[in-house]
């Protein structure tokens, strides 16, 4: 197993950590409701998908 012979400069460190970005998530516009939601997932605002009616997947502010 390689082990490295030098410490890394904090430099050459945080220069190769400045790619580690995350990228946006992609949304879709349901069909049901036209609010965003992500693909292949229940709609959180209606709760459709795929053409059916999810009632648990429905987003519920005050549940416990």
């Amino acid at each position: 197993m390689a082990v490295p012979k030098r410490k890394m400069s904090r430099s050459n460190t945080r220069s190769r950590r400045a790619n580690w970005k995350t990228t946006a998530t992609a949304l879709a516009d349901c069909p049901r409701c036209s609010s965003p939601k992500m693909p292949h997932v229940a709609c959180p605002s209606c709760g459709s998908y795929n053409g059916r009616h999810y009632i648990a997947a429905e987003r519920s502010e005050h549940q416990a």
